[in-house]
């Protein structure tokens, strides 16, 4: 889908998905108070940064000596929800319509990962980065870093329609059913399953 079409597309199911969001965000506010989106700045098309939007599923408890709790003690019970469902990632149809995000691509690192990771974040980011991606529907964050990156890599190298279009489908068991890893087999482009 071109990025034209994504933007319209994206406008779209932002109106058609508000009441939801407005719920969802009433949720965060009266279990975590203010603010309600989380936002973040992280890496983009060709080394460019946008701020990501996301609706907020941790409190900002901190330690004794001011330091962040690890996040298991400060994730809310609709906070797992929301991250469980991946409903946490609708206000991030406002980076699509921005043109920042796209449907499907590598998901959106911090700059200062993409930097530590060298000439593969680099090839990471010729292309946009997605709301959803393939290492997100073959595991996500039961993956290690260097895991996601292969499969990121992979998904840059191979991307096409269908592709696209099976990320997406798979996006949505994974909404339903939660997160498993999955083995693909990494194979290069214009390989036969043939022997």
């Amino acid at each position: 889908m071109g990025n034209l079409m994504s933007r319209i597309a994206a406008a779209g199911l932002l109106l058609a998905a508000a009441p939801l969001i407005l719920v969802l965000a009433l949720g965060v506010r009266i279990s975590m108070g203010s603010p309600v989106l989380f936002r973040q700045r992280r890496a983009g098309l060709n080394g460019s940064s946008f701020v990501m939007l996301k609706l907020r599923s941790m409190r900002d408890s901190r330690a004794d000596d001011g330091s962040l709790l690890p996040d298991e003690l400060r994730v809310t019970a609709i906070g797992m929800f929301l991250r469980r469902s991946r409903l946490d990632e609708l206000p991030g149809l406002w980076n699509i319509v921005r043109g920042e995000l796209a449907f499907v691509g590598p998901r959106p690192l911090l700059p200062e990962t993409i930097e530590q990771l060298g000439a593969r974040g680099v090839e990471r980011g010729i292309v946009r980065p997605g709301l959803t991606g393939w290492s997100q529907v073959n595991g996500n964050t039961l993956l290690s870093l260097d895991r996601k990156i292969e499969l990121d890599l992979w998904y840059v190298e191979n991307r096409n329609i269908w592709l696209d279009l099976q990320i997406l489908m798979r996006t949505f068991a994974v909404m339903i059913f939660g997160e498993r890893e999955t083995r693909p087999a990494l194979k290069p482009k214009g390989t036969s399953d043939r022997t």
